[in-house]
């Protein structure tokens, strides 16, 4: 669907219909709020947000060889995945930079579904980048992102709230981290995971007809509301995934950023047999890498952008890739590509904001542990 030259997803007339302030976001009319970030931030971290997320892309691919062509098109390891279990990959070029950077759910050996970054931008790309190397692999590829739906409903009481109404061979209690099942939800079929993007526990939710997601998105509104469930835009998803330093594609992850600058590379199996950027980053890894990605804290002076550029000592070592101020820490922070020499924890950089030098200190990362980790 589309309005003034703008997709929107199913869940359109339900964001103005909760006077969410809507802007374009890689193509789509999306919400970047409602109550207020921070307001949406602290629900996710205490109690439940929920977020539309259709904009999503969803990529199947099919056929004898759906496992080994998965597992040459991405840098991780697909061949050793359990049914319905999920791996997070980087998806390189020959040059060791990212496509994009997705989430694989293994279905069968013959059946696994890729969710790439939003669309149109990345699932066509990605689309593209996948069939022209599907040569030698008896495989079909089906861009699916049109007909999905999705929701992800984050936070610590997410599955107290979402249990009762979720019928399927697993309860959510029994579904793990990083594993998926099919079922109903409030009466509709849903594939039902749980990674979590926010650094919560939580669940993401696809329904197979974009319509389905309404009701959804309704009932889970209404059952929520005595947990203290609230609606949530991309400015929230933006801070939750920033303060437990998740890469965001386009910023941290790029085509002239490969993964082992990144924090990655636990996710580059070089022991595999073949992957594409295989060669690329070998010579990287035997080469040492010249630049590496890094927090900042900034006690005072603004909070600093993609892009801007950071000193020591007049000279130029790197760039920053996301900034933002984190409500449940209450300080500014930033994630930076900076050049190796100048990585060391506690070392003072400056960041030049509208025209002036802003003093930071490398830190730690990530600035707040995901509930998983703390």
């Amino acid at each position: 669907m589309e309005t003034n030259d703008l997709l929107i997803t199913p869940l359109h007339e339900e964001h103005l219909r909760l006077k969410a302030r809507m802007i374009p976001f890689d193509g789509f009319d999306m919400p970047v709020q409602y109550s207020g970030i921070i307001d949406e931030h602290l629900a996710v971290r205490e109690k439940i947000g929920i977020f539309d997320v259709s904009h999503m892309g969803e990529i199947e691919i099919k056929g004898p060889d759906a496992l080994p062509f998965v597992d040459y098109l991405v840098t991780n390891r697909i061949s050793d995945m359990k049914d319905e279990s999920i791996k997070y990959s980087p998806l390189c070029y020959p040059s060791g930079g990212q496509v994009d950077d997705i989430f694989i759910y293994k279905v069968s050996n013959h059946f696994i579904l890729l969710v790439v970054n939003a669309s149109p931008n990345y699932s066509e790309k990605d689309d593209l980048w996948i069939n022209e190397h599907r040569t030698g692999f008896d495989v079909e590829i089906y861009n699916k992102t049109r007909e999905y739906g999705e929701v992800a409903i984050q936070g610590p009481l997410s599955e107290k709230m979402l249990n009762p109404f979720f019928k399927g061979e697993l309860t959510l209690t029994e579904l793990g981290r990083f594993k998926f099942c099919y079922g109903t939800l409030f009466g509709k079929d849903v594939l039902i995971s749980r990674t979590g993007y926010t650094g919560e526990d939580g669940f993401e939710i696809y329904t197979p007809n974009g319509d389905d997601i309404i009701e959804i998105w309704q009932n889970s509104l209404q059952e929520g509301e005595k947990y203290g469930i609230k609606p949530c835009g991309l400015g929230a998803r933006d801070t939750t995934r920033f303060e437990v330093g998740y890469w965001l594609y386009g910023n941290e992850l790029s085509e002239n950023i490969n993964p082992l600058e990144t924090g990655q590379e636990w996710t580059v199996k070089f022991n595999k047999e073949n992957f594409i950027g295989k060669e690329a980053l070998l010579k990287i890894q035997q080469e040492g890498i010249k630049r590496r990605l890094v927090g900042l804290l900034v006690p005072q002076g603004g909070i600093p952008r993609n892009g801007m550029k950071v000193y020591k000592d007049n000279q130029s070592i790197g760039f920053i890739t996301s900034g933002n101020y984190c409500p449940t820490l209450k300080k500014v922070y930033a994630m930076a590509l900076i050049n190796l020499p100048f990585t060391q924890i506690g070392n003072t950089v400056s960041v030049l904001i509208r025209d002036k030098e802003v003093p930071a200190e490398i830190v730690h990362m990530p600035f707040l542990a995901p509930v998983n980790k703390r």
